[in-house]
C-alpha cells in the first residue's frame, strides 16, 4: 500500500512543546516500516500554524493526491497535525475516506481502515455533528425569544449565520469557528487567550480584524 506521511510544526510548537518535523519524520517511517506500509513521500508545513487548511500548501498536497488516488494512506503523527479545528480535522479523514485513503495517527492509534479504527472515527464524527446541531439549535431558541418579546430581527445577522433570501442559514466558516472558540474554552482557556489563539491561527472576525475578548464574550452568550 503506498502511503504519505503529512508532518507540520508552528515556530512557536517546536520551541514550546518539543514537536519538531524530525521527531515527526521519525516516527512515521518507523510506523510505515512496521506496518508494511511503502513510504513514497512525506509531505510538510513547516513553520505554518493550524490556521485554515487553505493557507497549507502542504495539505493541500495530500488532499489532492487523495483525490486523485494516487495513494491508499496518510500517516500522521497525531491528529491535531492535520488542522486545529475538530471539525475540519473530520472533514478532511471524510474527504480521504470517500476515496479510500485509510488515516493512520500515531499517536491515537487510529486507523479509518480497521473496524475499531472506523468505530472511533465515526464517535468523533458523531460528536461534531452533535455539537453543530447544539450550537444551531440554541441561536434558534434565542432568537425565537428574541420575537416573543418584540425585539426587532432585523439588521446583521448573528454570527455562525448569513440571510439568505430573508432567512437564516448556517454559514459553515463562522460555524467551524464557533466550535473552535467552544473547544478552547472547554479545554479552560480564557476569553482572553482564546482571542490570541485565533489571531495565531490566523481566523479573523467578519470585518477581517483580530477577535477581541469582548467579542468571544458575546459569542459564547448568543450560544449559551
Amino acid at each position: 500500500m503506498r502511503a504519505v506521511g503529512y508532518i507540520r510544526v508552528s515556530t512557536e510548537e517546536q520551541s514550546r512543546e518539543g514537536v519538531s518535523l524530525e521527531m515527526q519524520q521519525s516516527k512515521i517511517r518507523a510506523y510505515a516500516e512496521l506496518n508494511d506500509l511503502e513510504l513514497v513521500e512525506i509531505i510538510e508545513d513547516a513553520g505554518i500554524s493550524g490556521k485554515s487548511i487553505k493557507a497549507r500548501p502542504g495539505i493541500q498536497k495530500v488532499i489532492g493526491l487523495g483525490k486523485a488516488k494516487q495513494i491508499d494512506a496518510v500517516i500522521i503523527y497525531k491528529l491535531d497535525r492535520l488542522a486545529r479545528n475538530t471539525v475540519e480535522t473530520l472533514e478532511i479523514a471524510e474527504t480521504l475516506d470517500k476515496k479510500g485513503v485509510g488515516l493512520h495517527s500515531i499517536t491515537e492509534k487510529l486507523d479509518t481502515k480497521s473496524p475499531l479504527g472506523r468505530f472511533f472515527f465515526t464517535m468523533l464524527a458523531a460528536l461534531a455533528e452533535m455539537e453543530r446541531q447544539v450550537i444551531a439549535e440554541r441561536t434558534k431558541d434565542a432568537l425565537s425569544q428574541k420575537k416573543s418579546r418584540g425585539e426587532k430581527l432585523g439588521g446583521q445577522a448573528p454570527y455562525g449565520y448569513r440571510e439568505v433570501d430573508g432567512k437564516l442559514e448556517e454559514d459553515p466558516v463562522e460555524q467551524r469557528i464557533i466550535a473552535r472558540v467552544n473547544e478552547l474554552r472547554a479545554a479552560g482557556y480564557s476569553y482572553r487567550k482564546i482571542a490570541d489563539t485565533l489571531t495565531t491561527e490566523g481566523i479573523q472576525t467578519r470585518k477581517g480584524t483580530p477577535f477581541r475578548e469582548t467579542q468571544i464574550i458575546r459569542m459564547l452568550k448568543a450560544v449559551a
